[in-house]
């Protein structure tokens, strides 16, 4: 068995002293891996950057180790049948992925630092915490003695984080005779009541969507921050949660913030942990694992994570249409969904994916994922006079390939997505998920189908909708953050130009009050700061608008079978 240690001297240092005993050795030479990514975020996250001090061990002697690339060691043993390798972690990154020491916990996602030996990642794992006595553990694992986990293999080992202190506070739900276990490390007031019954409800209507559950049992990790914050990770059967502040944990905005995160990362527990795909299955944490599929695996899981939530009267339908208008917000906030489709958005996830990049590049495969995953949802409901959906495609990839462990392809999925809906669904996915049409079309013709319609409101910036550029203002300054393309603001503006006046005015928090006592019939002249150079430019207002927003409403002539439909759909009165 491989056996991993773990201790600290001060934990104000953050730094995890980490002892990995490897037994039963008959090598000459062993090469030791550390993972360069996680799963849940694809791109490369090079975690070795935060190790130090790598050395290795054998019959009491110092022996030969040496990098042979950047996460990758080579370890010199001359046959000794023990190695023991021993480094230093720094554990002091407060997220859904990372890792924290302090005095009053140990949070710890072993894929940022436990090294894997090459060709014996199936044997089973050790997973030895030296913490204070007093401190419990939440975690995916087995506690097999006092202090320490045991995983069937290296995967399931950095697949399993886990949260360690004297404070944790837990409850504990069923569902089908499993146990879904909500840990809360961190200071906040949790309705406990409340929150057993809104989880258990999700709960149970994912359930009913697969049929069953892939794990024996579940595990909510939540760290609760003393500061805003939101991030969740999926795992095998747990999730990472970080939420803030604490104390305004059941308010109505953070706990539908805490609502929405947790029945996304439960979504995952089928869809990715298990519904895999094929590029994926198994993981190779040596270097990117490219696929296309983003928008099945995060696009199905956001839009399904809010669904459920409607779906199982935690959310009203007025609560579950503020977040798809959300969605439809971020959706078109940007021109990028003229310019890359969200197929190739996934591709691309492990060069740019999780930052702003360039201006209108590519689309979020969660943003437009959800929605073509409402549109398909809808499409499919229409085309088979709703005796199909999208539960019966995520049904089908669940029997078809998680169940059996067989990875799918982009093929297996549209051929999927064909069988139950038509030949006619080629032209979703030639439009909407590897091309770049508009989307509003059909996304209005699949809501009339439940009664609702797809709005244009007027943007209420002045500057977004007649002039076609985006501002953000802080105490000191009020920057340009965006251009729509061929908009009077397009040949004259810049990203990062510093607008200082409008119209002889001087600019000094924000702009949009400036504006609305102005005629702006004439124009807009703007005095700015380019490259620390004084410019003055002059934009006529366009007769088009620019970055137009949406909203999903009911509509008021719906017919009874329109409004029956939308009782199929949401499981709620219209």
């Amino acid at each position: 068995m491989i056996r991993h240690h773990i201790s600290y001297t001060n934990p104000l240092t953050h730094f995890l002293d980490i002892t990995l005993t490897i037994p039963d050795n008959s090598q000459q030479e062993l090469y030791l891996q550390l993972p360069a990514w996680r799963p849940g975020r694809y791109e490369l996250q090079h975690f070795a950057q935060k190790l130090r001090g790598v050395t290795a061990h054998a019959d009491g002697a110092t022996i030969p180790v040496r990098k042979v690339t950047k996460d990758r060691w080579l370890v010199e043993t001359n046959g000794a049948a023990q190695i023991e390798i021993r480094y230093s972690f720094y554990a002091r990154q407060m997220d859904g992925g990372g890792s924290w020491l302090d005095e009053e916990q140990l949070y710890l996602n072993g894929i940022n630092c436990l090294m894997a030996v090459e060709g014996r990642e199936q044997e089973p794992q050790q997973l030895q915490l030296a913490i204070p006595a007093d401190w419990q553990i939440a975690c995916g694992l087995p506690e097999t003695e006092r202090h320490t986990l045991q995983a069937e293999n290296y995967d399931q080992l950095v697949d399993s984080p886990l949260i360690a202190s004297a404070s944790l506070k837990k409850e504990t739900y069923t569902v089908a005779d499993i146990p879904f276990h909500i840990w809360i490390q961190g200071d906040c007031r949790p309705d406990w009541e409340r929150i057993r019954k809104d989880f258990r409800a999700f709960t149970l209507e994912q359930m009913r969507v697969f049929g069953n559950f892939p794990v024996a049992d579940y595990h909510y990790l939540n760290q609760i921050l003393p500061y805003r914050f939101y991030h969740g990770v999926e795992h095998v059967n747990s999730t990472v949660i970080t939420l803030g502040p604490g104390e305004l944990l059941m308010t109505p905005a953070l706990y539908k913030e805490f609502l929405g995160i947790s029945s996304h990362e439960l979504f995952h527990t089928w869809n990715v942990k298990q519904i895999r795909p094929k590029e994926m299955l198994p993981y190779d944490f040596t270097g990117e694992n490219y696929f296309r599929t983003g928008y099945v695996a995060e696009g199905i899981t956001t839009y399904y994570g809010d669904y459920m939530l409607a779906r199982s009267s935690v959310f009203t339908a007025a609560q579950y249409f503020d977040e798809l208008n959300t969605t439809l917000q971020r959706y078109f906030a940007d021109y990028s969904r003229n310019n890359m489709s969200v197929a190739d958005s996934s591709f691309d996830l492990w060069l740019d994916g999780y930052k702003p990049g360039m201006p209108d590049r590519k689309v979020s495969i969660y943003i437009k994922g959800a929605l073509t995953a409402l549109l398909l949802d809808l499409q499919l409901r229409q085309r088979t006079n709703n005796q199909a959906s999208l539960d019966v495609v995520m049904r089908q990839l669940w029997e078809g390939f998680g169940k059996k462990g067989i990875g799918y392809t982009e093929q297996d999925y549209e051929q999927l997505v064909l069988r139950v809906g038509g030949e006619e669904f080629k032209h979703y996915f030639e439009r909407y998920i590897n091309g770049t049409a508009p989307i509003e079309e059909a996304l209005e013709e699949a809501l009339r189908y439940v009664g609702c319609t797809l709005k244009a409101e007027e943007n209420a910036m002045i500057t977004e909708r007649l002039f076609g550029f985006k501002t953000v203002a802080d105490t000191q300054m009020t920057k340009i953050t965006a251009i729509a393309p061929d908009s009077p603001a397009y040949m004259a503006l810049s990203v990062e130009d510093e607008l200082i006046a409008v119209n002889g005015r001087k600019i000094e928090q924000n702009l949009q009050p400036l504006l609305a006592d102005m005629d702006l019939s004439q124009g807009l002249e703007l005095t700015l700061f380019r490259n620390k150079q004084l410019r003055q430019v002059v934009l006529q207002p366009a007769q088009q608008t620019y970055y137009t927003k949406y909203s999903i409403a009911k509509r008021s002539d719906a017919t009874d079978a329109e409004k029956q439909n939308f009782k199929l759909w949401l499981k709620q009165e219209f």
